[in-house]
């Protein structure tokens, strides 16, 4: 590969699609260390990951544009996106990688960067690029990111994502919650996507047991999930504290690293706390095992529901891609409450046993002892 001083990767997504990434961004960095990895993202990516030590040296926040980022809220401003794209086309970039889907907007949007060789995956129907890889949906995440990065050379044998803890994640939380103690779990019931979320009733009974067990249990979600959180809340005959848009990114970071066990969905939180390697139990559906299952067992579970069938109409969900049906199935139901409260029960027994004994590491190398110092633990 030719002198590489400068590298935009594209991926302008969620907190789970950035930490999926992790690796991939990493073995760019230990192929290229003197190559400014510039990430071409969302607004929650700038100012989470400014002084976060990591792979990332630089964040450009992308605009609406060619269907990119994907909320319906905003309207593509022409004038902003030209004007974006000059500014990309001065940087000079020698690579750039699109690691956001399969390309149908996102290969356009890459080629606009105006990099030398442009890198990504390709779809049946996507524009190509310089350098593409086949992309298709029952693929294990890191393992996805990692393969394209492979074409340009860059490897490495560390496949969990790691996140570091930082003093400004302490400082965070402090600040909404100075009369944080441990020690504690963590649930986090809500998920962007209905098929993926756990009962409340059943979130509660979990509850409640880790309550009983002598852990402090708090909840957390987005001021979206607040219907989710208030029912799990509403179960639950034991104390709970109810933090539900209550905490910046940050905030969360420090809560989750501190934790003696996250409990969530398939969803963002779940990989972030997995990330601190922290204690996690996951609620998956089989679909999703496939592309975001835990890399190790040590400290992590996936407790899978292996239906496949939407439970009203009984159409078959892994021909048809529950995410995108091409059939009439158009049903918000949850795929996941096949998963028996017990066996959710009996994995928390095993980590908290686990986490008693285990001190917990950050991605930078540095041990939690001044965090826990902090937090009273």
């Amino acid at each position: 590969m030719f002198n590489v001083r400068k590298i935009a990767v594209v991926r302008a997504n969620a907190l789970g699609d950035y930490i999926f990434a992790i690796p991939a961004l990493e073995a760019l960095k230990l192929r290229y260390p003197d190559a400014e990895l510039v990430y071409l993202g969302k607004a929650w990516h700038k100012s989470f990951l400014e002084g976060r030590p990591g792979p990332v040296d630089r964040v450009e926040i992308v605009p609406k544009c060619h269907g990119i980022p994907h909320e319906s809220d905003r309207v593509e401003n022409r004038d902003e996106v030209d004007s974006f794209f000059e500014m990309m086309q001065a940087e000079h970039f020698d690579l750039a990688f699109q690691m956001h889907g399969g390309g149908g907007h996102s290969n356009p949007f890459t080629k606009s960067l105006g990099a030398a060789v442009t890198v990504g995956f390709q779809d049946r129907d996507a524009e190509p690029l310089d350098i593409n890889v086949p992309y298709h949906l029952y693929q294990h995440e890191v393992m996805r990111y990692l393969e394209l990065v492979k074409k340009a050379g860059a490897g490495t044998d560390t496949l969990e994502p790691r996140i570091a803890l930082t003093e400004s994640d302490i400082e965070q939380l402090f600040w909404f919650f100075p009369d944080l103690s441990g020690p504690y779990a963590v649930i986090h019931p809500g998920a962007s996507d209905i098929h993926r979320q756990w009962s409340p009733q059943r979130f509660a009974l979990v509850g409640d047991s880790l309550a009983e067990k002598g852990l402090a249990v708090y909840i957390t979600g987005t001021d979206g999930e607040k219907d989710v959180v208030g029912n799990v809340v509403s179960f639950m005959k034991n104390h709970v504290v109810n933090l539900c848009g209550k905490l910046t990114l940050n905030a969360l970071t420090a809560l989750l690293a501190n934790a003696r066990l996250v409990l969530s969905n398939d969803t963002g939180p779940l990989y972030l706390a997995r990330a601190l390697a922290v204690p996690t139990i996951g609620i998956y559906w089989i679909g999703n095992l496939i592309t975001a299952s835990a890399i190790s067992v040590e400290r992590n579970r996936c407790c899978i529901s292996w239906r496949v069938n939407c439970p009203l109409c009984g159409i078959d969900c892994i021909k048809e891609d529950v995410h995108h049906p091409s059939g009439s199935c158009d049903h918000l139901a949850s795929f996941v409450n096949d998963v028996e409260t017990e066996e959710v029960m009996r994995h928390a027994d095993d980590l908290l046993s686990f986490s008693k004994t285990t001190e917990v590491d950050t991605t930078s190398g540095r041990r939690m002892g001044a965090a826990r110092s902090m937090f009273s633990l």
